[in-house]
């Protein structure tokens, strides 16, 4: 079957489903404010996606295929969003586990799938593989980033036409926003501003978000076809042992470069949480209301999306290494921006040009990173993409774990030195494989089959 069709089938399902997910994640951290609830939830649900990284991938992909392993895992996203319908610490902390438990499988089969058929159309036309999986990865993301726009303007949508939706505008819009926002402030200031949202307007959203979990699903289910993965490289897997299989993810940490991408990886979860869980709520919420998180974020959407297939596109003619010091320049330029900038009401357009432009340095960090493990790890890339996956939840926890404890500023440090670690490690990975023989680099003996069913 076409690779391009099942591209794209792939990247609409998935994108129906993180239209849900996109935009329960932007919310949480201000409509679950009480207690640290929405941030707490989404930690619980990264340190979960960590355990799930490890354990989960290479059994149910050997089990179910690809394929298969995309549909069980999208299933569990439908948990945290009934969760939501009813809010407090049993519901939404049960949800984000099996959110977690889904979403550690779910990003390494389509990860795998995206590069098996990227080399299948590299082998078709003639092209470099690393060119096509770098493309395919540009279109993925392209598609699959619009959900920040959909599920943030269904959320925006009937903030604007419901009458009962609270602003939640802080109280300290002068003087408690922005980097100097802590913890203690930002939880009392926004428990002060008024009631919840009510029951009608929040299951309305609810209920627009169940629906698009449910048709990606479907689409999946119908419309994407099986792949085998099986090649003379991995005849032997039968063979292995379940424990073997588990802790495939731990054995990759032996190559170095592996080892070196750690950081970059970590990256990637810890400026998502930020931009979805402090921006939004120190930042935004806090200075211009909750009905205007939806449309910032928006804002976000756009720009990652076509950012992710431009970059997808140029590497092919100025290689990977000029886009990653492009997202390195763009990500600490908005960061000391965010350090220095007081948001104010008044200042609305800010709010919608940081939003955007930090978008451009997080499709480097998704899009190139994820193509970069399919290029380098192409002969293990199950335990490859696993290790993307679990090093990525591990940002994520860490994000929103100090999320309720350290102020906007410290955070903003952290970033700024997690970004010159990362990238200066990423560097040596590039001489590494600047220098290695051509004989040693990894490129696929045998392009994968696809099977319809």
């Amino acid at each position: 079957m076409s690779p391009i069709k099942n591209l794209v089938v792939l990247s609409i399902g998935i994108l129906f489903l993180y239209t849900a997910y996109a935009g329960l994640m932007t919310l949480q951290s201000s409509m679950n404010h009480d207690e640290g609830l929405g941030v707490a939830s989404l930690s619980v649900m990264h340190g979960a996606l960590t355990l799930s990284s490890i354990f989960l991938p290479a059994i149910l992909m050997k089990k179910l295929g690809c394929k298969w392993t995309i549909v069980a895992s999208m299933m569990c996203y439908l948990s945290f969003t009934l969760g939501n319908f009813y809010p407090s610490w049993p519901t939404l902390i049960l949800g984000s586990v099996l959110l977690g438990v889904g979403a550690g499988p779910l990003w390494a089969a389509k990860s795998i799938y995206i590069t098996a058929i990227g080399n299948k159309y590299a082998e078709m036309t003639g092209k470099a593989s690393k060119d096509v999986v770098n493309q395919y990865f540009g279109i993925f993301f392209f598609i699959v980033q619009t959900c920040r726009i959909w599920g943030n303007l269904i959320s925006s949508l009937i903030f604007q036409f419901t009458t009962s939706a609270d602003d939640y505008i802080s109280v300290l819009n002068n003087t408690g926003c922005g980097a100097g926002s802590c913890p203690v402030h930002s939880f009392s200031s926004l428990n002060a501003t008024g009631p919840s949202l009510s029951n009608s307007v929040l299951y309305t959203i609810l209920g627009a978000y169940t629906g698009c979990g449910v048709i990606g699903i479907l689409i999946i289910l119908l419309c994407l076809d099986q792949i085998n993965l099986k090649n003379e490289h991995n005849k032997d897997e039968d063979q292995q042992s379940l424990c073997s299989i588990v802790f495939s993810t731990f054995k990759h940490l032996k190559d170095k470069r592996q080892c070196l991408l750690i950081p970059i990886t970590m990256l990637s979860g810890l400026e998502q949480g930020f931009i979805t869980g402090d921006y939004t709520r120190d930042y935004v919420t806090c200075a211009i209301g909750i009905r205007m998180v939806g449309f910032v974020i928006i804002c976000s959407g756009v720009t990652n999306s076509i950012s992710a297939i431009v970059f997808g596109k140029i590497s092919q003619y100025t290689g990977r290494f000029f886009i990653f010091v492009l997202g390195a320049i763009i990500n600490i330029s908005c960061i000391v921006v965010l350090l220095l900038w007081k948001p104010h009401a008044d200042q609305i357009v800010i709010f919608f040009v940081i939003s955007g432009v930090w978008a451009i340095s997080d499709s480097v960090w998704q899009a190139q990173v994820s193509s970069l493990y399919g290029v380098l790890f192409e002969k293990n890339k199950e335990a490859a993409f696993a290790n993307f996956c679990l090093w990525e939840a591990v940002g994520f926890v860490i994000a929103y774990a100090y999320s309720s404890f350290l102020c906007v500023y410290m955070k903003l440090y952290i970033l700024l030195c997690v970004i010159a670690l990362g990238f200066s490690m990423y560097v040596v990975v590039e001489y590494m494989e600047f220098t290695r023989p051509s004989s040693d680099k990894q490129e696929p003996k045998e392009a994968p089959t696809l099977n319809t069913q």
